[in-house]
């Protein structure tokens, strides 16, 4: 409720200043178009208008700006909190696993099976907090406007790319079961930073994994278009995104407040690293309805800069 109040509290003193403002400015008009009709002075008497009204219109606009700055970063601070939250879940839950599995190893007669399970399970825990780490360090570089981090430009070849991608993805995502179909015309090429692509199709292919209901079915396919343009689209079955989602998904530490989002891990964080480095190669990224309304498309377009 506390949160709730801290958000009102800037929107009713900005909608209430705002208006009474407006209100002063219409009156003190008025005044002074009547001082002005009954003065000798008129060309003075003008000149006080426009620069008064010049002023509350300077006043309007401070405090419009105003209201719509501590609005955003009240909203900032909530979705950081809400950031904190995933951290700290998506921290514990592989650690603890990791702790009971090492406990499990030093206890005696455990099977050879079952030592071979456990390992197996360690290593993807650490994975898994690998690929957090990696995400929060992109999204430290994406927020200071893409760090450091240089255009290496080499010309590649797009079918052997997402071939590649589709593999790791199902390295990732071994106990999973489906399918992962690539379609690509052969020699299809584009000149960009490879790292960066490939952290962009990593994050499109987990977030379609994660989404996913049952066996995995996704689709990679690419092709040229109009303007000397390539467009990636990674294609799923999950459950979807609803129309009014599909640009805040996009969003630093943004998560839909569905219960069939909330019981899967992550931290809103996947996306915005997406969209930053597709930005910085020059292109853009956008979430569309599946095939037949089902799942979604998440579609890529970057320039070629390749024949």
């Amino acid at each position: 409720m506390a949160r709730r109040r801290s958000l009102s509290l800037p929107i009713i003193l900005g909608s209430t200043a705002v208006p009474l403002a407006a209100a002063l400015l219409v009156g003190w008009t008025l005044l002074l178009a009547k001082t002005i009709a009954e003065s000798d002075d008129v060309v003075g008497a003008v000149w006080l208008l426009v620069l008064g009204a010049i002023s509350f219109a300077v006043i309007l606009a401070s405090l419009g700006l105003l209201t719509a700055f501590l609005v955003r970063e009240i909203l900032e601070v909530r979705r950081q909190d809400g950031f904190i939250d995933s951290v700290t879940h998506e921290l514990k839950s592989p650690l603890a696993s990791l702790k009971l599995c090492l406990e499990t190893l030093e206890r005696e007669g455990v099977e050879p099976a079952q030592r071979d399970d456990l390992h197996h399970m360690m290593r993807e825990d650490v994975e898994r907090l690998n690929a957090f780490i990696d995400d929060v360090l992109e999204t430290s570089r994406a927020t200071a406007k893409h760090g450091s981090r240089g255009m290496h430009v080499e010309p590649l070849d797009v079918r052997d790319l997402l071939t590649e991608c589709a593999a790791n993805l199902e390295r990732r995502h071994a106990r999973f079961t489906g399918q992962i179909e690539v379609e690509v015309e052969s020699g299809l090429r584009i000149a960009t930073d490879r790292a960066a692509l490939e952290v962009v199709l990593k994050n499109l292919l987990d977030n379609a994994a994660k989404y996913s209901e049952g066996d995995l079915h996704i689709v990679m396919r690419a092709a040229p278009a109009a303007g000397s343009s390539l467009v990636i689209e990674v294609v799923d079955r999950g459950i979807g995104i609803p129309e009014k989602e599909r640009k805040r998904v996009f969003q630093r530490f943004y998560r839909e407040n569905r219960e069939d989002v909330r019981r899967r891990q992550g931290t809103g964080l996947g996306l915005f690293v997406a969209s930053s480095l597709v930005k910085h190669l020059g292109g853009k990224v956008e979430a569309r309805a599946g095939d037949n309304g089902v799942g979604t498309i998440m579609r890529v377009t970057l320039p070629r800069q390749v024949d």
